[in-house]
């Protein structure tokens, strides 16, 4: 008994600890990737420094089918002179693992 005793201290002081290291360490997780959001709008409100209609039609045309989706008719004859909406590009760039309500940071551009 002694004999089983002294060699089961012997073993646990010369046993060295076991190393630990995270997975994600180690591990490479295949498909994963960042993800490039775009998207188009409209600015209103711009206190007349919007696009110049004449330049770019886009504009009066995506307000026109905006207006329609919500239920406005505006006549085809109507020509619409607005200054103070731009048609905008919108960029961002959705990291891997992104959780619903992390902040994200875009570009919104000009296009007109």
């Amino acid at each position: 008994m002694f004999r089983s005793l002294a060699l089961f201290l012997l073993l646990a002081l010369v046993a060295q600890g076991a190393g630990a290291d995270r997975i994600k360490d180690l591990a490479n997780i295949a498909g994963v990737r960042s993800n490039q959001l775009i998207g188009y709008g409209l600015v209103v409100g711009l206190n007349g420094t919007g696009d110049q209609t004449t330049q770019t039609p886009f504009t009066v045309k995506s307000l026109k089918s905006m207006l329609s989706n919500l239920g406005v008719t505006i006549p085809p004859e109507v020509n619409l002179q607005l200054k103070n909406v731009a048609a905008v590009s919108i960029h961002a760039d959705l990291p891997p693992f992104t959780k619903p309500g992390q902040t994200i940071d875009i570009t919104v551009s000009s296009i007109g």
